[in-house]
């Protein structure tokens, strides 16, 4: 079996060379400069094309080699995941050699497709990035151009990548089942009414410890929050979302005996709207959060919930990436999900 042959970014020898042509026409070609026929100039664009080749606004001060840079394409800041994420990246990138160029989706296809482009023409050497999941697919774009690519938190299907993130199905499994364990039986789950991998598997989590205990998963047992991610310049969660949620299932006549909230924002709104009807935490409903933010153990009663592995995430990922800019590793498209870990806390009778 022949070895894997390491991606690399596609230069103008390259063009060059598929077309049988001197870099000179080649890059006069490629800037629209005079001197190259049209048919000549189409065919060379049509070349570049096909093999990935991408123009490096940096190129001019690559002539003694590379800047050193890793880019980073999230869809947000205001993610508590995110910022951490990217905090560690960063260190880890620093202390082998290479500074970050952040760029930012705000949950946006045409945003990514510009922040993949703007990454790709700046001249980074690899890419970490966060995929939006819409419909349009820049990111094989990256690979194309032999680009060095990992994903983080969210993958895209058909992508040959390395990949890294929380096992937010487990998590899900274990918060339900710990629920399960304390005698409740009526659980709603409160998520954010996005469409991205990470809920699904929340989803796929409860559904499915749900139906180890032979209880039937249905529609009465989710409660979607409207997703901010679209609004930009609006904070990603607030309370009072999931706050009006709360108060459309108590004013329906139904107290459920727990709620599992996919982030520790809405646990926020639900303590309000309980506080505000008369329904005691934990003797009357359990809630379990997730994302474990600095508030959560200061709630009143500190609050149950799901500590991701961040950290670790932004490290596995970055060591990856590192490995395949140094040539010590070859390409590859494993997933590695990482273990949350489960914080119990009076909310939950802890």
């Amino acid at each position: 079996m022949p070895p894997t042959e390491v991606p690399r970014r596609r230069t103008l020898q390259d063009v060059a060379d598929a077309v049988d042509l001197s870099i000179n026409t080649v890059s006069r070609a490629l800037r629209d400069l005079p001197g190259v026929g049209e048919a000549t100039r189409a065919r060379i664009k049509s070349e570049a094309e096909r093999i990935g080749y991408v123009p490096n606004a940096n190129a001019r001060s690559l002539v003694l080699g590379s800047r050193r840079t890793i880019g980073v394409i999230l869809t947000d800041l205001a993610n508590p995941f995110f910022n951490d994420l990217v905090t560690e990246i960063e260190e880890r990138a620093i202390q082998a050699g290479y500074t970050l160029l952040l760029l930012l989706s705000d949950e946006d296809p045409e945003r990514e497709r510009v922040a993949v482009d703007t990454a790709l023409r700046s001249g980074v050497d690899g890419i970490i990035g966060v995929p939006v999941q819409g419909r349009s697919n820049p990111w094989t774009a990256v690979t194309k151009a032999g680009i060095p690519l990992v994903l983080v938190a969210r993958e895209v299907p058909g992508l040959d990548v390395d990949f890294f993130s929380s096992d937010n199905q487990e998590g899900r499994r274990m918060t339900t089942r710990a629920l399960l364990e304390r005698g409740a039986r009526d659980i709603v789950l409160v998520e954010e009414d996005l469409q991205i991998t990470t809920v699904a598997h929340r989803v796929d989590g409860f559904r499915n410890a749900l139906e180890e205990h032979g209880i039937p998963f249905d529609s009465r047992r989710t409660a979607l929050v409207p997703s901010r991610r679209t609004a930009r310049g609006s904070s990603l969660w607030r309370g009072e979302d999931a706050y009006r949620v709360g108060v459309d299932l108590l004013e329906s006549g139904r107290v459920p005996d727990a709620f599992l909230v996919g982030n520790d924002y809405f646990a926020l709104g639900l303590y309000a709207v309980l506080r505000e009807r008369g329904v005691r935490i934990p003797e009357d409903i359990l809630i379990i959060g997730w994302g474990d933010y600095p508030f959560s153990r200061y709630m009143d009663p500190p609050l149950s919930t799901v500590r991701l592995p961040v950290i670790d995430v932004a490290r596995h990922a970055t060591a990856r990436l590192l490995a395949l800019l140094d040539d010590t590793a070859a390409p590859g498209s494993s997933a590695e999900y990482l273990s949350p870990e489960l914080m119990l806390r009076a909310s939950t009778n802890n």
